[in-house]
This record gives structure tokens, sequence and C-alpha cells, in this order.
């Protein structure tokens, strides 16, 4: 684990990505949530070095329902959320879904941030939507134009510029940081509108996708489960 000195004093706790999802897991069994009972869905990146989320949370909770969208923006709107919902298996006249949201950033192992390899690449970037709107910040010249050719990366540029201090151009782990924040309270707003507690439990769990020089990393952030309308933290 090459990076685990840099992981450890960027962000102190982290798991290896498979790690952290089965510790999820085991975690929400101990609230009546198996892969029989409940569905998972991701809210992650489109780049392919994310899809290993994809990947684990099948492995363990059967197919996932796809949020994902440029840097992981929730942009499925109360359609997707419900689509999503109505595809819950329905056992004992409970439902119960389980969301996992994460941003995701790139770190070498000489801790430059946005910095990955690729098959045939020496050098890429990832998150390479979060990378293009702060080339813009930087540059100090943003379009905000909704550009019906590229709606995602024009959404994801709109809807981080709210959490931004006018004339502020962080840094991109700080970027992906507000990323993860935006995901969480997009998520969050949609479910409150759509699912109805008294019915369903539910889980979400997040963080930040690390993606290091040999494999990839979650650093948690929050995760909680609401269960019979009653919210509980969740220690992962």
């Amino acid at each position: 684990m090459i990076i685990k000195p840099i992981l450890d004093r960027i962000f102190g706790k982290f798991y290896k990505e498979y790690d952290f999802l089965k510790k999820s897991y085991d975690v929400l069994k101990g609230y009546g949530f198996t892969d029989d009972n409940a569905i998972a869905s991701v809210c992650i990146c489109r780049d392919e070095i994310s899809q290993t989320v994809r990947s684990h949370v099948k492995r363990m909770w059967g197919e996932a329902f796809n949020f994902s969208s440029l840097a992981g923006l929730f942009t499925a709107g109360k359609t997707g959320l419900k689509a999503f919902i109505s595809h819950a298996p329905k056992i004992d006249g409970k439902e119960r879904y389980v969301f996992y949201a994460f941003s995701h950033i790139a770190i070498d192992e000489n801790e430059n941030m946005g910095v990955c390899k690729r098959k045939g690449l020496e050098k890429s970037h990832a998150c390479g939507a979060l990378c293009l709107f702060l080339n813009e910040l930087s540059g100090g010249k943003i379009n905000i134009r909704l550009d019906e050719e590229d709606i995602e990366e024009s959404l994801l540029k709109r809807r981080i510029l709210r959490e931004l201090k006018y004339g502020e151009v962080p840094d991109l782990l700080t970027l992906t940081k507000i990323t993860l924040k935006v995901i969480v309270e997009d998520l969050e707003n949609i479910i409150e509108k759509v699912v109805d507690s008294k019915k369903a439990d539910y889980a979400v769990i997040s963080g930040i996708q690390i993606h290091g020089p040999e494999e990839n990393y979650i650093v948690p952030d929050e995760a909680y489960v609401v269960v019979d309308g009653e919210k509980k933290k969740l220690e992962i």
C-alpha cells in the first residue's frame, strides 16, 4: 500500500474499497437489511475507474440501480428515485433501500492530486469533470449556460458554483469534498420528497473514492440508517 502514509496523513480514516463496502453490508444486516429484502443504488462518477464500487455492491446486494453522472452528481431527480423504489422487494409489508454516494479523486504515489494511470496511459486525471471545472475557475471565466450537448458538465458547474464564495478557487481535494456534500444534499432532498419512511427503511452511505496507484480506497463520510422512521448514525 504505497500511499498509506499519504492517506493516513490527509484523511486519517480510510478503507480499501472492498473492505468498506463489505463492512457497510455487514453493519446493515444488523438493522434488518439483506440482499434478499433490500435494493441498493450507487451514485458515483461515470468514470470507468469508479465502477469497481458497482462491482462490489453487485456482489453483496445484487444488481444496483445506477444514479451515476459526471463527478457523481445526483441528477436523476424524483423520476429516477421513484423508479428505484418501485423496484424494491416488498417483504413483510416493508421496503428497504440502500443508497451509496461517492465523489472521487486520484492521488498518485508522489501525492499529486487528481493524477492517475490508466490502461495504456501513463498519465491521466480523475475526476476529469472537476478538473475541467477547476481549470475554468482558475481562468476566471466560466460558461454556466446550459449546453444541451454537454448537459451533465453544465449542471455540475451550475450546482457547485452555488457552494463557492465569489472568486473562490478551491484546490481539487477541497472541490471533491464540496462535491460530496452536494451529492448527499441533493440525494437527501429528493429522498425526503419521495420516500415514505412509514413504509420503508433506508440507509445512506457516503464517502470519497480514492484512486491510488495500486487500488481504490474509500474515505468514509456520513453514514446512517432510517428504520421505522428513526434515524441512527452508522459506525463504519
